[in-house]
């Protein structure tokens, strides 16, 4: 099994869209603040936590990537939507 949380897979980022990945990202990179923050200060309990967020930051950067160049598609549902919101 990969490092992170099971939310943050490649396989579970792949049906979100830009928007719901892009909040998960917001809220990583929170969390990481916080855990470097608790690291600072002698409270961080689970060390490995730091690695694994780090880890599910750029999963979530690489998958917009992805997107973003053509290599990946968002998902249908997301597009079908955009397309009507357009008209």
């Amino acid at each position: 099994m990969s490092v992170g949380t099971e939310e943050y897979t490649i396989k579970n980022l792949n049906e979100k869209t830009n928007a719901e990945i892009e909040d998960f990202l917001k809220k990583s990179k929170e969390e990481l603040f916080n855990l470097r923050f608790q690291a600072a200060t002698g409270q961080l309990e689970n060390t490995a936590r730091v690695k694994a967020v780090k880890h599910d930051i750029a999963r979530m950067y690489t998958v917009l990537r992805e997107r973003e160049l053509g290599i990946a598609q968002a998902p249908a549902a997301a597009e079908s939507e955009s397309k009507a919101e357009e008209k």
